[in-house]
């Protein structure tokens, strides 16, 4: 068995993280032997750029690295469609994913996508709620909650909702929303007012359906330009919210009791997503349970730190397949040839 670079590379990523994402990409092409094309998000091509011009710095072959900035639906649909393109990457949203994956079915070239997600976050009875609280709120409000593992669906056993949702509340109301550059700030804006639109349309929407909110839920006081958002609490969310079915991109923390494990990962797995999911226990017998049951790529057990460089990172159902990191990250770079000699035909039959 032999590994064999499968040939020119696409990669196209999200603005979020403008330089990890493409990174992750050209270093695995690299490192397979590919060359590879970078598209990045127009949002925020500068990091990619950089990344070029360090490896042109570094001595990287010609041509082994171009970068194409410009219209997203042109470049993509160009280069899917060339032959000489053997392998698409992207990072972006659930529909674009679907979309290429038509295009490059017409080539039959290999594809890894990471697409939406919208985690759960599951606090059983014996967690402690002070603790969990504290270290799942900074996940979500890190990045403005614009982040494709961001704890984003809150089931806390009933018995500890209260004292989940107090420190919660405290961590929400701790942050400072405003310009990065200001010394003190701690929350910036989302990317666009659609963004912001959105988001306040799924808040609406929950209180609407019987949420109540503890805190947040507007445009910071004197916020006329920029879109910034509070950071957000709702409670007693029902199943039936937009927020627990779609993906929020935002610093919008929905929270829902449970009784029972059989019922909570029924809730925790009726969205098409599965990218990363949180459990919260000290029994270890339950948190190998319930991540067992969790129709997710990734899991953290008591740890929302999940993309590491030695640990493969990607999803299952509509929140794509393939893997970046980890040993598993290169392989989609690679074609298996398997080779069978004889070393005589003398004798052979």
């Amino acid at each position: 068995m032999i590994h064999q670079p499968v040939g020119i590379c696409l990669s196209l990523s999200a603005w979020n993280f403008p330089a990890l994402l493409p990174a992750r990409k050209i270093a695995a092409a690299l490192a397979a032997g590919c060359a590879i094309i970078a598209r990045p998000a127009s949002e925020a091509p500068g990091a990619t750029l950089a990344i070029g011009q360090a490896l042109i710095d570094a001595g990287v072959a010609p041509g082994a690295i171009g970068i194409l900035t410009g219209d997203a639906g042109l470049i993509s649909e160009t280069l899917i469609g060339s032959p000489s393109v053997r392998k698409v990457s992207l990072t972006g949203s659930v529909p674009v994913g679907k979309h290429l994956l038509g295009l490059a079915a017409q080539g039959v070239k290999r594809v890894s996508m990471e697409l939406g997600g919208h985690a759960p976050v599951i606090v059983h009875a014996d967690a402690d709620p002070v603790a969990a609280a504290k270290k799942v709120a900074g996940a979500k409000y890190r990045n403005t909650g614009q982040v494709c593992i961001s704890p984003s669906r809150f089931y806390v056993h009933h018995t500890i909702q209260a004292q989940f949702e107090a420190a919660f509340v405290e961590v929400a109301r701790s942050l400072v929303v405003g310009d990065g550059l200001r010394d003190g700030v701690t929350m910036g804006p989302m990317i666009r007012r659609r963004a912001l639109d959105s988001a306040l349309a799924l808040i609406e929407d929950a209180q609407a359906r019987g949420a109540r909110l503890l805190t947040g839920g507007r445009r910071p006081a004197g916020a006329n330009t920029g879109h910034f958002l509070e950071p957000t609490v709702l409670t007693d969310v029902p199943d039936d919210a937009a927020i627990m079915r779609d993906e929020p991109f935002a610093p919008v923390a929905p929270i829902a009791g449970f009784t029972r494990l059989d019922e909570v990962l029924e809730r925790a797995n009726s969205t098409p997503f599965g990218l990363a999911s949180y459990v919260f226990t000290n029994n270890a017998e339950l948190a190998a349970r319930t991540a067992e049951g969790l129709e997710a790529g990734m899991v953290g057990i008591n740890e929302t730190l999940l993309a590491l460089a030695e640990a493969p990172f990607g999803g299952v159902k509509e929140s794509g397949f393939g893997r970046e990191g980890g040993s598993e990250g290169i392989m989609d770079y690679l074609e298996t040839k398997y080779v069978r000699h004889r070393l005589s035909i003398e004798g052979a039959r």
